[in-house]
């Protein structure tokens, strides 16, 4: 049987204003061509100068991009007159019959609306990058020659993808949709236990294309903010990440250890916060994010082994835990710049420091303190600590909480 050739590895453009939606659309390129050579881009102008530099093979770019917009940029690009004929997909939120007349005449390879429709977008890219060629297997690439597990774990930081994934994503836009649609209510208690979820919907509800007034600090309100085929959309795409799932049974028993400390936080928080008549879901969603850094590391830990690294299981993890899970954290959430109000409750539960207390975040330190307590011991020495005194909560209050 003759072999299907596979064309050679294509170069492709991405340009949109939104962050998360370029990481999107890298993700779903990647998902179907993984050897696709990547440029993203967040305005018009560098889609333009890229453009003159590097010879693409497909360009997706957002309509409402600042400076020289996605039409403008289909328009220049058309002026090239190039045979073939560059494949461009234009997406815009723009469903008016007005705007699609408005860019048919330069001919637009797909004309795709947002919030976009995965399936028919990864259908268009199969078509473009593919063609009738078998799908492509990628490996892992290999370690730099020499160089060291703590050297490895310095390089990702900044570029770290976060914590792995604990829900099953599938099931849950599964079970949330109805003849009507994206049932949301539905969806937040599918994924509210899910820290990586949670810190990345809130991320891009903030994000400059949706800002919109006070900054979005709970789950629910990220939701609502970016809507069904948004929050659906960036969800699913998630879950096409590599090592988006821990394989390995060791990093996984970490993270069950973690996830569940982080659980176990953020219920003692919302009840707190609900006795004291303060905030519940920003509680809440402050404890589940807590130890993202530390789940983010062991995500981490898991592309070491699959790029050829060795790990002793208990002294490696439990070394790089303690040197680099904080610092995993803090990079994550400055990168993803979630609200500096959530952050600081966030900073509460490992150490209040000097000065003024805000409610919210002695909360949060208290609930940090009853989630790590052991089955066996007593909680005499909480009820007189300071931020229990602060609270006001005595031993009857303490001893309720712990019971549930």
């Amino acid at each position: 049987m003759k072999a299907v050739d596979v064309p050679a590895a294509p170069r492709v453009l991405i340009a949109d204003a939104d962050p998360w939606s370029r990481d999107l659309l890298k993700q779903v390129v990647l998902n179907v061509r993984c050897d696709a050579r990547l440029d993203v881009c967040g305005d018009g102008q560098q889609a333009l100068a890229l453009f003159s530099e590097k010879p693409y093979d497909l360009v997706i770019a957002d309509w409402e991009l600042p400076g020289v917009d996605g039409l403008g940029l289909l328009r220049s690009m058309r002026q090239q007159r190039r045979n073939p004929v560059l494949p461009f997909m234009l997406l815009s939120h723009r469903s008016d019959s007005a705007s699609v007349r408005q860019a048919l005449p330069l001919a637009p390879t797909a004309y795709l609306t947002k919030p976009l429709d995965m399936e028919g977008l990864t259908q268009r890219l199969r078509e473009l990058l593919l063609g009738a060629g078998p799908p492509l297997t990628c490996e892992v690439p290999a370690l730099a020659r020499g160089i060291s597990l703590n050297g490895f774990l310095e390089r990702r930081r900044d570029v770290a993808d976060g914590a792995p994934l604990l829900a099953d994503v599938q099931l849950a836009v599964k079970r949330s949709l109805n003849p009507q649609g994206l049932d949301l209510k539905v969806l937040e208690q599918e994924v509210r236990t899910d820290p990586q979820i949670t810190a990345v919907l809130i991320a891009a509800a903030n994000s400059a294309a949706q800002h919109h007034g006070s900054a979005v600090q709970t789950l629910p309100q990220a939701l609502q903010r970016l809507g069904s085929g948004q929050s659906m959309n960036l969800i699913l795409g998630l879950a096409l990440k590599r090592s988006a799932r821990l394989s390995d049974p060791a990093l996984a028993d970490y993270a069950e250890r973690y996830w569940q400390l982080s659980l176990h936080t953020a219920e003692y928080a919302r009840s707190l916060a609900r006795t004291l008549e303060l905030d519940q879901e920003r509680c809440y969603c402050a404890g589940m994010l807590h130890c993202l850094g530390d789940l983010a590391l062991l995500r981490c830990l898991q592309e070491w082994l699959q790029a050829g690294g060795e790990l002793d299981d208990q002294q490696d993890v439990g070394e790089a835990l303690a040197r680099f899970g904080a610092a995993y954290g803090s990079a994550l959430r400055t990168r993803w710049r979630l609200p500096l109000e959530l952050r600081e409750l966030i900073a509460a539960i490992y150490h209040l420091g000097g000065g003024v207390y805000s409610r919210e975040a002695l909360v949060m330190n208290m609930a940090a303190q009853m989630a790590r307590l052991r089955t066996a011991d007593g909680i005499e020495a909480l009820a007189g600590s300071k931020t229990a005194r602060l609270l006001r909560l005595g031993l009857p209050e303490l001893a309720r909480l712990r019971r549930g």
